[in-house]
């Protein structure tokens, strides 16, 4: 194959459009970094944090698939994936997650001293999912933490330390993945109570499972409460919070236990749009703040 239908099914086999999950929650972090004191080369701080992000779930994300590569190729949903597949091969992922290895950690060690330090947690972290399916149920807050950490880690790659304030955003991250996990998981029920695999549909069955989801998507709000408050409370960051209430909202109501059909419209469309409206909203409110207060952020207006 040449270069660019190889791109094409590297891109599709890490699923690189599902970067848009953790990314903006994690620029979100970023700017409230910045707000709290001045930084030397903010947008070069912001993109280096972006090379991170990608670089690091492009190595989780392929090292999932060849992880996976023999259970996938048994589940009739995932059969068709490149590795199962034969259309990309695992010398060839073996290959690019190596790459995506070195771009995150070339990325780390330009944010700064702390941040290459803390590179192999992170990493391992990332990694760490991938097996969680075959020991526990629980494998979906893995998941949640290995997308949930991208905001601490924002903030420390801006500060240099870590404000514990900005976990608030951690957990809502965490939360509001590992509910929609569950939710995507619900698809695999049978495949999984078949092979031996752990999650929460497959534990408390399509219709408990659900109710995790929605809880977990509860305590996701309250977390987003928390951080409203601890960063300049205003009513417009409150639109920030309505906002992703509505579309968690609009999730569930596209799922029920007995009718899965729109499970990737909830999964895919949605989610994507969480963080993106969350990240536009605070962002906004936060600059509308400044400008009622007559505050002006120039340290932060490169990023705004």
């Amino acid at each position: 194959m040449g270069f660019w239908p190889t791109l094409r099914l590297t891109l599709e086999m890490i699923k690189f459009e599902h970067s848009i999950f953790a990314l903006p929650f994690a620029l979100t972090a970023a700017l409230e970094a910045l707000r709290a004191g001045s930084v030397a080369d903010p947008v070069a701080r912001l993109v280096w944090i972006v090379v991170a992000m990608v670089g690091a779930r492009s190595a989780a994300m392929t090292f999932n698939r060849i992880v996976d590569t023999a259970t996938d190729a048994r589940n009739p949903r995932t059969k068709s994936r490149q590795l199962p597949a034969g259309t990309l091969t695992t010398r060839f992922a073996w290959g690019f997650f190596a790459a995506a290895v070195a771009v995150f950690v070339l990325a780390a060690a330009r944010l700064g001293p702390l941040c290459l330090q803390l590179a192999p947690l992170a990493l391992g972290v990332v990694l760490l999912y991938s097996y969680t399916k075959r020991f526990t149920a629980w494998c979906h807050l893995v998941l949640g933490l290995a997308l949930g950490i991208a905001p601490a880690a924002a903030w420390i790659a801006i500060q240099g330390t870590l404000d514990w304030n900005i976990v608030w955003l951690t957990a809502a991250v965490m939360l509001w993945t590992a509910g929609f996990d569950i939710i995507y998981a619900c698809q695999d029920f049978e495949f999984d109570s078949r092979e031996g695999l752990h999650s929460i549909p497959r534990v408390l069955g399509i219709a408990g499972a659900l109710w995790v989801s929605r809880l977990l998507h509860v305590g996701m709000m309250i977390c987003l409460w928390q951080l409203h408050s601890a960063f300049s409370a205003t009513p417009w960051t409150l639109a920030a919070l309505a906002v992703v209430a509505a579309l968690l909202a609009y999730e569930h109501s596209l799922v029920r236990a007995n009718d899965l059909s729109r499970v990737n419209a909830a999964f895919f469309s949605v989610n994507g749009w969480i963080g993106v409206l969350f990240f536009l909203f605070w962002t906004a409110a936060q600059w509308l703040s400044a400008r009622a207060g007559g505050i002006y952020l120039l340290h932060a207006a490169p990023c705004l």
